[in-house]
């Protein structure tokens, strides 16, 4: 890679790391679905009038829309909110390329390799150690509601693959259109017309920023560089840098919350990421195809079609 794409590549994984301690401070103007729907809005207006018409069909666009959108932003929102720490959040995330990995098996066949199974049980211990410390110092309710917002992203992962949109942007700012009532919705029988009114009209210029900062820098301009890379470069030369998320996630929450990182936490982010990487990096086998024997007449059949 060039320098300059380079420094790109860290560049977007610094903005998505950050994100995690953007979206703490958001908690403490909006409630968590208000926060995600408000995120979309601004993600997808003015950008869905810049990008273009979709560029896949609009089952794939509300499928994914639905479940990275509704489910695994909404389930993290609220995970953060009920004190799952922004830190441990970013870290415990990428346990979706080992749901996409198992997802992958079952949807479309794509076996993993033995390095590929590996990396999955290393990543699992990695889970199982932030569960231990997070146990001792947080409410293990919220850890699981972050485990299943990486669960519903692998499920996003695996069908945004089936999908195969050919301009990364484009697509994500069309899937940002469909969250946004369904999670106005849900916000308001759950969360109540009084706490979102609350939080509206007592919007602040720091509210107002974390909500263009999750919406324009992570979505927009996050998944429009990442998208840039990945048309110049490798999926395997640009994947790597992804790892680099709980880096600065876990050091800005650090810095800017003032989050400690235990021993735990560490060794927790040390197998996390090592399993990760060998889940994402190790060759994946297809699956086997199996052969057809065509008959006299089946054969007869197709050649005069």
């Amino acid at each position: 890679m060039r320098p300059a794409h380079l420094a790109l590549a860290v560049l977007v994984a610094a903005v998505w790391g950050v994100n995690f301690t953007v979206i703490e401070i958001g908690l403490d103007h909006f409630p968590p679905l208000l926060f995600s729907a408000l995120r979309f809005l601004a993600a997808a207006i003015p950008a869905v009038f810049l990008v273009g018409r979709p560029r896949v069909a609009w089952r794939w666009i509300i499928a994914v829309g639905l479940v990275l959108g509704v489910a695994k932003f909404g389930l993290l929102f609220v995970a953060m909110d009920t004190g799952m720490p922004a830190g441990l959040s970013s870290l415990v995330l990428q346990i979706q390329a080992v749901f996409t990995a198992v997802i992958a098996f079952a949807a479309l066949g794509e076996r993993p390799s033995r390095l590929g199974a590996l990396g999955m049980v290393v990543a699992l211990a990695g889970i199982a150690v932030a569960a231990v410390d997070e146990g001792e110092s947080g409410p293990l309710g919220a850890f699981a509601l972050c485990v299943a917002a990486a669960a519903c992203w692998g499920v996003s992962n695996v069908l945004t693959r089936k999908a195969a949109p050919p301009d990364a942007l484009n697509f994500m700012v069309w899937v940002s259109t469909v969250p946004v009532l369904p999670l106005l919705t849900l916000s308001l029988v759950i969360e109540g017309p009084s706490r979102d009114l609350a939080a509206l009209s007592t919007l602040d210029w720091q509210g107002a920023s974390t909500v263009l900062y999750v919406a324009w820098a992570t979505t927009v301009f996050g998944f429009g560089a990442w998208g840039w890379l990945l048309r110049r470069h490798p999926a395997s030369t640009v994947a790597p840098f992804s790892l680099l998320v709980p880096v600065f996630g876990m050091s800005a929450a650090a810095l800017f919350l003032g989050e400690p990182v235990s021993g735990l936490r560490w060794w927790a982010g040390v197998l996390l990421v090592g399993g990760v990487a060998l889940t994402s990096l190790a060759p994946r086998r297809p699956a086997p195809v199996t052969r057809r024997v065509d008959t006299p007449v089946a054969t007869e059949a197709v050649g005069r079609s």
